[in-house]
């Protein structure tokens, strides 16, 4: 199984983005997405928001490609 990683904030998410996530179902199986946790900015949108944009705009990809997108919210410390 080839796993992908996409970190970012997804503050908000993007037709950019949307782009990378389709081209990276094309190379691997499953992708997790990990949204940033970044107490430096000040986003526009809440994490549970964030998370939840990912995530609706990664249904329609997952489905389309066969493959498994997971989201994850995440902290680097």
């Amino acid at each position: 199984m080839r796993i992908g990683l996409y970190p970012g904030t997804f503050d908000p998410v993007t037709l950019g983005h949307v782009d990378i996530i389709q081209r990276a179902m094309a190379l691997v199986d499953r992708l997790v997405i990990g949204v940033a946790i970044n107490r430096d900015k000040g986003p526009l949108f809440n994490l549970e928001e964030r998370v939840t944009m990912v995530e609706v705009e990664c249904a329609a990809i997952a489905a389309k490609t066969g493959g498994e997108i997971v989201v994850h919210p995440f902290e680097n410390c």
